[in-house]
């Protein structure tokens, strides 16, 4: 039998919690069948929930369908819940979306579908409340297909225009469908899983009306995926039983997971300080309140898992990769008022826990100012944390006046330098910051040639990126919609560390941010309000003076509704406004838009006195040694210190176009015979007769004279620096002692090889690449590598040494010297004909032991002790003529 996990979602007051009821009552797992209303709910288990009729927390339930055992996963309808929702679709199978007959699609039914949509969930459709006045079933499902997708069909009844309704929404099925006269289970269960088909049916859930036709359809159509066998799992909740254990919400997603089998999130690229391994000590299966151990979940199942103390929602576990940062972010921050004598410390770590159960709920501590702020969606949520924290933890705290959570973001592109050298610590980052798309947050890339910088700082720079949410220098807001490039970077070989890339990230950033123009974002929401037609005045009265932006409004039996945006800050309190001047008949409902451009910017920054140059633990100022110690220089002339050069010219103007000779236009004539012997008179009366040259013999060509023929230009080259290109396998197997080395570890060879190179290029001076084959490497892409000051190049699949040297040194050698190192007699031919000097490796070896004497001679110099003893007197005449 096939195992279905199915999650239910709605705009709340839709009948969601009603639906589970009725569909656990169908088939048989519940013999009573309970009401929101009555408080007996089974799904509804917190007293919270059962007092105000809302789905806060989510939650599981088990029943079995002739085709197919399902688990259900309840989800709070609420918008200050999203995020409990929104997690839980990372799990599912397929999802039912709610709809109430009497109101239709809502604005929070559009961000449903938009995170359906967004993480491809086959969706089925139950459209509830169909027993009520005013539901109309033929313009409920105009629009539905006009608001969410005209692949919503009617499965109510399968017969007559539904073969064809269902089969128009894909190709292949449509002609299967125009020869045969019908479509298949199959058929309709791959096109509800591939999202072009959304069944929907029609029904009352508390009246238990049409729940078991789509019980029976969501049985037949429910696609289960195919799980692999190596273990993997999805975490999507952390709670805690009645008794205080954590409990680990989990998906198992391949394999099986069995009692005390050892979990760890260990994977590529995660640091060892973020790493964890710990035994899965039980095995929970719940349905409702209660729940029964097991041995083993195979791939499929929904489980509870104690044991695990370092989990959090979103964490892959086995081979299942992380899951993405959700949609839905808080908008509103409140100062966490504590009891007087309370630690704020012990009360910042108990309210960690709650953090960890909702990740929408961000906690945040306030060094400066030594406050906790509490970052969430609505008051709705605010009332519900006051009441867990007095229920878990009996403290009785308070909370201050909310205020909005802004956001920060740039208007143009800008260059981040950031430099970290105190004594025997370096490295150097530059950042490309650019203005990404509305609503895209932080994305990270890079540009930054390997050779320039190795690949390993590289990965630990973009995890420096991801690790910490970077502040804004208008407000200290976060930043959000910017992308951020690695152009250029520099690391040590002997000084740098990998907490000096750490370093100089975050202040590239910050100094990104310091020359760039900020941009403040504000939330806007997405608002339906209800009043009644006299209302409607005020109503529209206040929404323009929120600039807000507002639809036409629809008239719905007694009361108009009013539809469109306002900003967050606006509509903050308004709820209770609407309820009191339409004595409690309006009603608001919001949905959280996005962010968009704050009108009252230099208000706000100005009321918010945010100095970014104060803030010590986000500084634009970079780290530079001189005279054997660190110093700091200010950010806005990091620049002109920097070490390395990205080649970014950012705001710099644009070359003026060179102007091109225009060509000359030919000319051509069209005239007759009789005008060309005119024109021909009039010549030679001016200039004399013409001379035919058609049957002249040819002129004597003229020849240069012999001092002449000795002249040649020569093309003036570059004095830079001197290339010297390296055959390093050539050179290994002609010189006696490397080639003895390589007969017991090539390895050993190639590493004496790269040293002693390295030692040639700091006495030299040159630029020296060494080439190695790797042309029989399969698949291989070849690479360029950084080894002390010489570069070391891997060749790609099929290109040989020679191959590459050859293009290289026609490359550089039109404005470099360049010397080839190598013994073999066809590349030494080809590689003087590109104009480059040839050394032999007989040749070369006397060359590199030559330098090897002077290196050594000139140590012994700098160790005599003559030399030591003249400093000191030179030390002591200094002296004297200072006292003097």
């Amino acid at each position: 039998m096939k195992k279905l996990v199915v999650g239910i979602l709605a705009h709340v007051d839709a009948g969601k919690t009603t639906l589970s009821e009725a569909m656990l009552y169908t088939a048989g797992v519940l013999r009573k069948l309970g009401r929101v209303d009555h408080r007996d709910a089974f799904l509804d288990t917190d007293a919270m929930e059962r007092e105000r009729g809302i789905t806060i927390f989510s939650k599981q339930a088990e029943l079995t369908l002739p085709q197919a055992a399902v688990t259900l996963l309840d989800t709070p309808g609420h918008v200050d819940f999203s995020a409990e929702m929104e997690r839980t679709l990372q799990v599912l199978d397929c999802a039912i979306l709610v709809i109430s007959g009497t109101d239709g699609v809502q604005g929070h039914t559009r961000t449903l579908w938009r995170l359906l949509e967004r993480y491809h969930i086959p969706t089925f459709l139950f459209v509830n409340k169909m027993d009520l006045a005013g539901a109309d079933k033929d313009a409920l499902l105009a629009g539905l297909k006009r608001h969410l997708s005209g692949g919503v069909v009617d499965f109510t009844c399968r017969e007559g225009d539904f073969w064809e309704e269902a089969a128009v929404c894909d190709e292949g099925v449509l002609e299967r469908f125009l020869d045969t006269g019908t479509v298949s289970d199959d058929d309709l269960a791959d096109m509800i899983a591939a999202r072009r088909l959304f069944p929907c049916w029609f029904g009352s859930a508390l009246k238990l009306e049409g729940v078991e036709d789509f019980l029976e359809g969501l049985g037949r159509y429910g696609r289960a995926p195919a799980y692999p066998v190596e273990f993997g799992a999805r975490v999507f909740k952390i709670s805690r039983d009645s008794q205080g254990a954590r409990l680990t919400w989990l998906k198992v997603t391949g394999g099986t997971l069995r009692v005390k089998d050892l979990l760890t999130n260990r994977r590529s690229g995660l640091s060892e300080d973020r790493v964890w391994e710990e035994k899965a000590d039980q095995l929970r299966i719940y349905s409702g309140t209660k729940f029964r151990p097991v041995e083993e979940a195979p791939a499929g199942t929904v489980c509870a898992v104690t044991g695990l103390s370092r989990t959090r929602p979103g964490e892959g576990l086995g081979a299942e990769t992380a899951w993405t940062a959700p949609l839905l972010e808080p908008v509103l921050t409140y100062q966490v008022q504590l009891p007087e004598g309370t630690d704020p410390h012990t009360a910042l770590t108990k309210l960690r826990q709650l953090e960890e159960e909702d990740p929408q709920l961000h906690i945040v501590w306030n060094e400066q100012l030594r406050q906790i702020h509490a970052q969430l969606m609505g008051e709705v949520q605010l009332e519900i944390l006051q009441r867990l924290i007095r229920e878990r933890f009996g403290m009785e705290v308070a909370f201050g006046q909310g205020s909005i959570v802004y956001r920060e973001t740039i208007a143009a592109p800008v260059e981040g330098i950031g430099h970290f050298e105190p004594l025997r610590h370096y490295a150097e980052v530059h950042l490309l910051l650019e203005p990404g798309e509305r609503g895209s947050g932080v994305t990270l890339d890079t540009a930054c040639p390997e050779d320039v910088l190795d690949r390993n700082w590289q990965r630990l720079i973009l995890t420096h990126l991801a690790e910490k949410e970077h502040l804004g220098v208008l407000t200290g807001s976060p930043i959000t919609d910017i992308k951020i490039t690695l152009v250029a970077g520099r690391a040590h070989v002997k000084h740098t560390e990998g907490g000096d890339f750490r370093q100089a990230t975050y202040r590239a950033v910050r100094q990104g941010l310091m020359q760039a123009e900020s941009i403040l974002l504000e939330p806007w929401y997405e608002f339906r309000l209800e009043v009644p037609a006299a209302q409607v005045g005020r109503a529209m009265s206040d929404l323009q003076r929120m600039n807000g932006e507002t639809d036409p409004p629809e008239t719905v039996g007694e009361e108009t509704v009013l539809t469109g945006r306002a900003p967050v800050a606006a509509l903050q309190n308004y709820a209770r406004e609407v309820t009191a001047y339409t004595r409690g008949r309006g009603r608001l409902l919001c949905t959280l838009r996005g962010y968009e451009p704050c009108p009252r910017q230099s208000e706000v920054a100005e009321a918010m006195g945010y100095d970014p140059e104060r803030d010590m633990d986000n500084t634009p100022d970079s780290v530079f040694c001189g005279h054997g110690a660190g110093y700091t220089v200010k950010w806005s002339d990091v620049p002109a210190h920097a070490h390395v050069d990205s080649g970014l010219r950012l705001g710099a103007p644009a070359p003026a176009p060179e102007e091109r000779p225009q060509p000359r236009r030919e000319s051509t004539y069209a005239g007759t015979l009789e005008q060309d012997k005119e024109l021909r008179a009039i010549f030679e009366r001016t200039y004399g007769p013409v001379k035919q040259r058609a049957f002249q013999p040819p002129r004597e060509p003229k020849r240069a004279p012999a001092e002449a023929a000795e002249k040649r230009t020569i093309r003036s080259q570059d004095l830079g620096p001197e290339y010297l290109l390296v055959d390093g396998y050539n050179i290994i197997f002609a010189w006696d002692e490397l080639k003895a080395v390589a007969r017991d570890n090539l390895d050993a060879a190639r590493k004496q090889l790269m040293d002693l190179l390295s030692n040639y290029q700091g006495f030299k001076k040159s630029v020296v690449i060494l080439v190695f084959d790797a042309y029989k490497v399969k698949g291989g892409l070849g690479s360029v590598e950084k080894y002390h000051n010489i570069h070391v190049v891997y060749t790609k699949e099929a290109e040989t040494a020679d191959a590459f040297i050859e293009k290289a040194t026609y490359e550089i050698g039109r404005q470099h010297r360049v010397k080839v190192a190598t013994s073999d007699g066809p590349e030494q031919l080809i590689i003087l004909g590109h104009g480059a000097l040839r050394l032999s490796a007989s040749a070369f070896h006397a060359e590199v032991d030559e330098v090897m004497a002077q290196i050594a001679a000139a140590m012994d110099r700098n160790n005599q002790p003559g030399k030591a003893r003249a400093v000191k007197a030179a030390l002591e005449k200094a002296r004297e003529n200072k006292e003097e």
